[in-house]
């Protein structure tokens, strides 16, 4: 049957002529070859290759927004309706490719060079230059070491709020009162709990908490001055900050578990330790490993708490990665080195991180 005037028929790639298809190729292979070609005049001019006069880069945004319309008319010309359905997605995706893969291949390039806002020359592009003093600065390694540190202390704070997520699902008195209680340090940014604590409550001058230590005999109490007390008080700081948001994703856990199943673990003679490890524990796996991965993800960007205590002192004792480059852009206005560290820091964190979520999905597996 004809599909002239047939309302209902879909056009497919199957309709479409040979010649339609080499249009549509063509039209989004020229696109993309003027594309390429303004991005390499662009970065001629940027690096004074070529003298072209362009002032910023809005030629190449431009050849690409042109691209992105070719792309997505060369898709309804090569598929028909399929190509259609692609609508959808095609402008979200190039979205997110001009606001991710475009900064990231930017600081590629500045990774590379060597850039001090407080230079007169502007960016020069220095090769491995960067990478080389990465590899002999001690003061990074030594913010990688606690960030070791750091994220091994996620295993107290798991535990602590597995306990609290108990006991706030047990039938206790004032449940309601204590649930909303430990949720208050959540509600708290940590720069607030920097100040509230670190600076306040744990001054060594005039801070309660040394005045008291004084009042018990301790002579010239002082958080922040040895590098062990000081990377623990800034632990126990995060720590106090985000141990609520853990205990209330296990607790949540707790509360789906359902209560026919401790029946029937209590009615087969199991206590109080046995019901937990055999019942509760193995059906909070799922959560409890969300939990401590999204923990690891909010410690591996610690930074507030010890820029506004510590700032990384004494002597580097307490830096993270994070407030460290931070204080290569602020304090040394070194944006070519800095960008460097934070480049090798994310392709640390996807390692780290694929790593643990594909042992984690192999430890939960159930085994037959």
């Amino acid at each position: 049957m004809s599909s002239e005037g047939d309302l209902l028929h879909v056009v497919t790639a199957e309709d479409i002529s040979g010649r339609r298809k080499r249009l549509g190729k063509s039209l989004v292979w020229g696109s993309a070859l003027i594309l390429a070609l303004v991005g390499l005049l662009q970065t001629a001019d940027q690096n004074g290759w070529l003298a072209i006069g362009f002032e910023n880069w809005r030629p190449t945004l431009y050849a690409y927004i042109f691209w992105g319309f070719c792309l997505c008319a060369s898709r309804v010309i090569i598929s028909g309706e399929h190509g259609k359905r692609a609508l959808f997605v095609l402008p979200a995706t190039l979205f997110v490719v001009s606001m991710v893969v475009f900064p990231l291949l930017f600081g590629l390039v500045i990774a590379f060079s060597d850039w001090n806002l407080s230079s007169p020359d502007g960016r020069q592009f220095n090769g491995l230059d960067n990478v080389r003093q990465m590899w002999t600065d001690p003061f990074y390694w030594n913010a990688l070491r606690n960030m070791v540190y750091y994220t091994l202390a996620i295993i107290v704070e798991y535990a602590v709020a597995f306990g609290l997520a108990l006991l706030l699902n047990a039938e206790i008195r004032a449940r309601k009162f204590f649930r909303v209680a430990f949720l208050l340090p959540l509600m708290l940014s940590p720069v607030a709990v920097s100040w509230m604590i670190g600076k306040s409550m744990l001054e060594n001058r005039f801070g309660p908490i040394a005045r008291l230590l004084r009042e018990l005999g301790v002579d010239n109490p002082s958080f922040f001055s040895s590098p062990e007390v000081a990377r623990l008080m800034i632990m126990l700081m995060d720590a106090w900050t985000y141990i609520p948001f853990m205990m209330i994703m296990i607790l949540a856990g707790l509360q789906a578990i359902p209560k026919e199943l401790h029946e029937a673990a209590e009615v087969d003679g199991a206590g109080p330790w046995r019901r937990f490890w055999e019942v509760t524990f193995p059906l909070m796996l799922p959560v409890s490993v969300t939990a401590i991965l999204i923990r690891i993800i909010f410690k591996l960007k610690l930074a507030d708490i010890i820029i506004n205590v510590t700032s990384g002192g004494p002597g580097g004792a307490t830096d993270s990665v994070t407030s460290f480059i931070f204080r290569e852009y602020r304090d040394r206005s070194n944006v070519g080195y800095g960008t460097l560290l934070a480049m090798v820091y994310l392709v640390v964190i996807v390692i780290a991180l694929t790593i643990l979520m594909k042992a984690a999905d192999r430890w939960m597996r159930p085994r037959y």
